[in-house]
Protein backbone atom coordinates (compact mmCIF):
# COMPACT_ATOMS: atom_id res chain seq x y z
CA UNK A 1 0.00 0.00 0.00
CA UNK A 2 1.13 3.30 -1.20
CA UNK A 3 1.04 6.12 1.52
CA UNK A 4 0.23 9.89 0.60
CA UNK A 5 0.65 12.99 1.82
CA UNK A 6 -2.83 13.72 2.41
CA UNK A 7 -3.46 10.62 4.66
CA UNK A 8 -3.11 10.39 7.97
CA UNK A 9 0.43 8.95 8.04
CA UNK A 10 1.83 11.76 5.50
CA UNK A 11 0.43 14.41 7.25
CA UNK A 12 2.15 12.73 10.91
CA UNK A 13 5.58 11.96 8.85
CA UNK A 14 5.33 16.10 7.34
CA UNK A 15 4.87 17.51 10.77
CA UNK A 16 7.93 15.43 12.17
CA UNK A 17 10.08 16.56 9.45
CA UNK A 18 9.05 20.24 10.47
CA UNK A 19 9.26 19.54 14.20
CA UNK A 20 12.55 18.39 13.37
CA UNK A 21 13.92 21.27 10.92
CA UNK A 22 12.94 23.33 13.92
CA UNK A 23 14.84 21.31 16.66
CA UNK A 24 17.99 21.39 14.19
CA UNK A 25 17.75 25.32 13.40
CA UNK A 26 17.90 25.51 17.62
CA UNK A 27 20.34 23.24 18.20
CA UNK A 28 22.02 25.21 15.83
CA UNK A 29 21.42 28.45 17.93
CA UNK A 30 22.35 27.08 21.28
CA UNK A 31 25.62 25.58 19.31
CA UNK A 32 26.45 29.44 18.57
CA UNK A 33 25.80 30.40 21.83
CA UNK A 34 27.27 28.22 24.06
CA UNK A 35 30.25 29.39 21.34
CA UNK A 36 29.35 32.46 22.83
CA UNK A 37 29.60 31.48 26.74
CA UNK A 38 32.93 29.48 25.88
CA UNK A 39 34.89 32.68 24.14
CA UNK A 40 33.45 34.78 27.10
CA UNK A 41 34.60 32.57 29.46
CA UNK A 42 37.77 31.84 27.88
CA UNK A 43 38.49 35.84 28.46
CA UNK A 44 37.66 35.95 31.73
CA UNK A 45 39.44 32.67 32.91
CA UNK A 46 41.80 32.95 30.66
CA UNK A 47 42.86 29.70 27.99
CA UNK A 48 44.97 27.96 29.13
CA UNK A 49 43.82 26.10 31.90
CA UNK A 50 40.54 23.74 32.43
CA UNK A 51 38.63 25.32 35.30
CA UNK A 52 34.84 26.10 35.14
CA UNK A 53 33.24 29.80 36.46
CA UNK A 54 32.66 28.59 39.84
CA UNK A 55 36.59 27.29 40.69
CA UNK A 56 37.71 30.33 39.15
CA UNK A 57 35.81 32.82 41.39
CA UNK A 58 36.59 30.59 44.57
CA UNK A 59 40.26 30.89 43.56
CA UNK A 60 39.88 34.59 43.48
CA UNK A 61 38.10 34.65 46.58
CA UNK A 62 41.20 33.28 48.57
CA UNK A 63 43.54 35.03 46.94
CA UNK A 64 41.71 38.38 47.84
CA UNK A 65 41.44 36.47 51.21
CA UNK A 66 45.29 36.38 51.16
CA UNK A 67 45.89 39.34 49.82
CA UNK A 68 43.86 41.11 52.43
CA UNK A 69 45.53 39.15 55.02
CA UNK A 70 49.51 40.30 54.08
CA UNK A 71 47.57 43.99 53.83
CA UNK A 72 46.66 43.53 57.60
CA UNK A 73 49.79 42.25 58.68
CA UNK A 74 52.03 45.16 56.96
CA UNK A 75 49.48 47.63 58.83
CA UNK A 76 49.68 46.11 62.08
CA UNK A 77 54.06 46.05 61.94
CA UNK A 78 53.84 49.82 60.64
CA UNK A 79 51.72 51.38 63.87
CA UNK A 80 54.13 49.04 65.60
CA UNK A 81 56.97 51.22 64.15
CA UNK A 82 55.45 54.17 64.03
CA UNK A 83 54.59 53.88 67.50
CA UNK A 84 58.23 53.60 68.04
CA UNK A 85 59.09 56.29 66.42
CA UNK A 86 56.65 58.46 67.44
CA UNK A 87 58.25 57.63 71.08
CA UNK A 88 61.85 58.21 69.92
CA UNK A 89 60.40 61.96 68.48
CA UNK A 90 59.20 62.91 71.57
CA UNK A 91 62.30 62.84 73.31
CA UNK A 92 64.24 65.05 70.60
CA UNK A 93 64.82 68.16 70.34
CA UNK A 94 61.34 70.05 69.49
CA UNK A 95 61.38 73.46 71.39
CA UNK A 96 64.32 75.82 71.27
CA UNK A 97 64.91 79.36 71.27
CA UNK A 98 67.88 82.27 71.85
CA UNK A 99 68.04 85.03 74.02
CA UNK A 100 70.64 87.21 73.18
CA UNK A 101 71.59 90.14 75.85
CA UNK A 102 74.73 92.19 77.31
CA UNK A 103 75.39 90.69 80.56
CA UNK A 104 77.77 93.64 82.23
CA UNK A 105 75.36 96.48 80.29
CA UNK A 106 78.36 97.29 78.68
CA UNK A 107 78.19 98.29 74.62
CA UNK A 108 79.64 94.71 73.99
CA UNK A 109 76.96 94.12 70.68
CA UNK A 110 74.99 91.42 72.41
CA UNK A 111 77.34 88.74 72.81
CA UNK A 112 76.31 86.98 75.70
CA UNK A 113 73.23 84.56 75.54
CA UNK A 114 71.08 81.82 77.15
CA UNK A 115 69.74 78.98 74.69
CA UNK A 116 66.88 76.61 75.67
CA UNK A 117 66.88 73.37 73.84
CA UNK A 118 63.56 71.01 74.84
CA UNK A 119 61.67 68.37 74.27
CA UNK A 120 58.12 67.70 74.12
CA UNK A 121 58.03 67.09 77.71
CA UNK A 122 59.54 70.05 78.23
CA UNK A 123 62.21 68.88 79.29
CA UNK A 124 66.25 69.52 77.99
CA UNK A 125 68.99 71.73 78.71
CA UNK A 126 69.47 75.43 78.91
CA UNK A 127 72.84 76.82 78.11
CA UNK A 128 74.47 80.43 78.70
CA UNK A 129 77.65 82.21 77.58
CA UNK A 130 78.18 85.30 79.41
CA UNK A 131 81.00 87.10 77.65
CA UNK A 132 83.10 90.15 79.27
CA UNK A 133 86.22 91.78 77.86
CA UNK A 134 88.44 89.39 79.15
CA UNK A 135 86.91 85.96 79.40
CA UNK A 136 83.63 84.33 78.37
CA UNK A 137 81.64 81.76 80.73
CA UNK A 138 79.21 79.07 79.73
CA UNK A 139 77.12 77.37 82.48
CA UNK A 140 74.64 74.67 81.30
CA UNK A 141 71.39 73.58 83.50
CA UNK A 142 69.05 70.63 83.28
CA UNK A 143 65.18 71.28 82.64
CA UNK A 144 63.07 68.71 83.67
CA UNK A 145 59.18 69.11 83.26
CA UNK A 146 59.96 73.01 82.65
CA UNK A 147 61.67 73.35 85.82
CA UNK A 148 65.75 74.13 85.68
CA UNK A 149 67.24 71.96 88.13
CA UNK A 150 68.98 75.21 89.30
CA UNK A 151 66.98 79.07 89.61
CA UNK A 152 67.26 80.39 86.62
CA UNK A 153 68.21 84.13 85.71
CA UNK A 154 65.71 86.34 84.29
CA UNK A 155 67.66 85.84 80.59
CA UNK A 156 67.43 81.77 80.71
CA UNK A 157 64.18 81.82 82.25
CA UNK A 158 63.06 83.69 79.60
CA UNK A 159 64.25 81.62 76.78
CA UNK A 160 62.67 78.77 78.46
CA UNK A 161 59.49 80.36 78.42
CA UNK A 162 60.23 81.37 74.47
CA UNK A 163 60.97 77.67 73.62
CA UNK A 164 57.59 76.32 75.31
CA UNK A 165 55.58 78.83 74.02
CA UNK A 166 56.53 78.61 70.54
CA UNK A 167 55.42 75.14 68.34
CA UNK A 168 56.84 72.22 68.23
CA UNK A 169 58.37 71.93 64.81
CA UNK A 170 59.57 68.55 62.19
CA UNK A 171 63.22 68.01 62.64
CA UNK A 172 63.53 69.43 59.13
CA UNK A 173 61.90 72.69 59.53
CA UNK A 174 64.08 73.48 63.04
CA UNK A 175 67.08 76.30 62.91
CA UNK A 176 67.76 78.35 66.09
CA UNK A 177 65.09 80.74 66.47
CA UNK A 178 63.86 82.73 69.46
CA UNK A 179 63.43 86.23 70.79
CA UNK A 180 66.59 88.35 71.06
CA UNK A 181 66.10 90.97 74.04
CA UNK A 182 68.59 93.49 75.30
CA UNK A 183 69.03 93.33 78.94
Amino acid sequence: MVASITDTEGIVALAAAGVAVVALLGCAWLSVSLARVRRAQRTVLGGHEQQDLVAHAAAMQAAFEELRAYVQDTAVRLDGRLAGVEAALARTISHRALVRYDAYNELSGRQSMSIALLDDEQSGIVLSCIHHRDQARVYGKQVLGGRGELEFSPEEAEAVRLALAAPAQPPAQQGLQGDERHA
